[in-house]
This record gives C-alpha cells, sequence and structure tokens, in this order.
C-alpha cells in the first residue's frame, strides 16, 4: 500500500507537469479544523457581502469526504495566467488578469479531465470529482496545506518562484496518496498589499471583507455600486489585481504558455469609449467565452457607468 502511495503520488506529479500546471501538491482528505473558526467569523462578520452561496454547506467546505464519498486525498494544482502581455490602461477601464482570455473553469477542466483517463489508464479505475473554482471547496486551504504555498496578508496563495498569479484546482479521490508538508511563510514584515488597496479591504493579516474588495463590486454585486466605492475604483471595470501587483513575490511571475488565456484582439483594441458604447450583441460576441460574461451586459454597463460619473466627478473636483 505504501509502496503504491509513493508510485501514483509521483505519478500524479509527473502528469501534472506534463499537462502544463505549475504546481502539484497533496493531502489527506479530512476536515480542515484549523479553517472552521476562521470560516465562521467570515460568515459572523458578513465579509461575504451578498454572495450567499459562501454561507451554505459549511461542513462540506471542511470536509470534502461529505462531497467525495470515500474520498482518501486532495490533489492540489495551480495553474499559470500571468500574461505576456497586458491589456493598455492609458483611456481605459481596467480588467483583471485572468480575465484576458477563455473561462479558466471550462479550460482547467478539460485538462484535468485528459490527464485523469490517462491516469485511469495506467492505474486503473479509481473514484474522483474535479473541482475548479467550483461546488463548495476550501481550495486556497487545500493547496496551502499541500505545500504549493504559502497564504500572503492580502489572502491570496503565495509562491516564492512564481508569485500569485495562478489558478487553483482540485482532485479529490479516492485513491491512498502520499501526503506533502506544506511551506513556511514568506510575507515577512511587508505590508504593501494592505496599503494599497483603495478600499479597505484587507481587515486584517490574511483576513479580506469580501463586501469591501473592487473584484465583489465589480463581478458578484448584483444591485447598484454602494456610494463608498465612488473614487475608489481607480478605473477597474472587472475584478482588481492591486494587491498581487504590487507583491514583491510577484517579481518573479512568468508569463503563461497557453493560448486559451491570450487577450483576443477585440479586447486589446478596446478603450473608455468602446466600453461606454459596448451593445449586447458585441458584449456576446467578445465574451461569449469569457470570465467576464459572469457580470453579464447589465452589470458590466452599471460598472461603467458608475466609473464614468466618477470620472466626471473628479473633472468637476479639479475644474
Amino acid at each position: 500500500m505504501l509502496h503504491n502511495a509513493r508510485k501514483y503520488s509521483e505519478l500524479i506529479k509527473s502528469k501534472a507537469r506534463k499537462f502544463g500546471f505549475q504546481g502539484c501538491g497533496i493531502s489527506a482528505a479530512g476536515f480542515l479544523e484549523e479553517d472552521a473558526l476562521p470560516l465562521e467569523n467570515f460568515l459572523k462578520n458578513h465579509y461575504h457581502g451578498e454572495m450567499a452561496y459562501m454561507a451554505n454547506h459549511f461542513d462540506k467546505r471542511l470536509d470534502p469526504r461529505l462531497l467525495v464519498p470515500g474520498a482518501k486525498s486532495v490533489v492540489s494544482f495551480s495553474y499559470n495566467y500571468y500574461p505576456s502581455e497586458t491589456i493598455e490602461t492609458l483611456d481605459n477601464y481596467k480588467i483583471s488578469k485572468y480575465a484576458y482570455g477563455y473561462d479558466y473553469h471550462e479550460v482547467i477542466k478539460d485538462i484535468l479531465r485528459e490527464m485523469v483517463a490517462e491516469l485511469q489508464a495506467e492505474i486503473g479505475d479509481f473514484g474522483y470529482r474535479i473541482f475548479v473554482d467550483s461546488a463548495p471547496v476550501l481550495e486556497r486551504s487545500w493547496a496551502r496545506k499541500s505545500g504549493i504555498g504559502w497564504v500572503g496578508k492580502n489572502a491570496n496563495l503565495i509562491t516564492k518562484k512564481t508569485g500569485s498569479f495562478f489558478f487553483l484546482a482540485e482532485l479529490v479521490c479516492d485513491l491512498v496518496l502520499e501526503a506533502d508538508a506544506p511551506v513556511t511563510d514568506h510575507c515577512g514584515y511587508c505590508t504593501r498589499c494592505l496599503q494599497a488597496c483603495p478600499t479597505g479591504a484587507i481587515v486584517a493579516d490574511r483576513v479580506v471583507d469580501g463586501s469591501k474588495c473592487i473584484s465583489y463590486a465589480t463581478i458578484e454585486l448584483k444591485d447598484d455600486i454602494p456610494s463608498e466605492f465612488k473614487n475608489h475604483l481607480e478605473d477597474w471595470m472587472f475584478g482588481c489585481d492591486i494587491c498581487q501587483d504590487v507583491c514583491p513575490w510577484n517579481r518573479f511571475s512568468k508569463p503563461h504558455n497557453q493560448p486559451a488565456f491570450q487577450p483576443n484582439e477585440a479586447l486589446k483594441a478596446f478603450r473608455k469609449n468602446d466600453w461606454e458604447e459596448l451593445t449586447q450583441a458585441l458584449f456576446s460576441e467578445v465574451f461569449r467565452k469569457s470570465p467576464v460574461k459572469r457580470a453579464k451586459f447589465k452589470g458590466l454597463q452599471r460598472t461603467v457607468a458608475f466609473l464614468k460619473s466618477s470620472d466626471q466627478g473628479k473633472g468637476l473636483e479639479e475644474g
């Protein structure tokens, strides 16, 4: 059994490299005891805002065996999305780097399905489920536990070699595998992310008030953007990269080589007036396979109108 655990673990990590994953780590499936109280406090403080789904399935979030009966191991993966070129921000509204290309949920799920098919062809059938930012799984906790990286003060997972611009995914399976150990924390005394956040969303070391986050306001929030965000969105129209852009570890980020994550030419050519004049038809065409479709056309219109009114307000103040 121990021989197989080591053999299968090495095989999975070898396959992960072959299929383009930046990192791969393994944990024994079980109850995430140290995450229970932080999750409870996060919900009690309403840091999830109107993301009501985060309060659902509390037990399942802490124990993947309730999601996948018979689960023995959680295999965590990281997949690089750092772009080789950034979209122009001059006279433009900003879009988070993760949303430049195709929807990562589908891209990475397809890669993992193909990888698992290869694994099963070599070792035989096993029970499993694939998760890519889906279902009640504490991805960051499992990735930290498996040694992929540490949780930074901005609550993102960070690695020494490649920073934090990567997606997380999991393979929860009934294979007994050899677990990895967590890595040490390397944030030190740095507080750049806390100082840079324009809305003060990072309320404590490694605690983010999601309801104050620019990404929440521009993606998750379905109602009008609260007035306290006025003049604090810094032209972010979808998502926000500020706390990652200022992180010293991201100087080690290397461009990805995934064609599906390259920005399309139409998106690269957009400027503020294009966003302001965007039609439903053009939105559907440009963002058909993009994460941006999550905000929906009306949501994007709402955010752009909010940003435009902030710009006009600033102009009057300066005048």
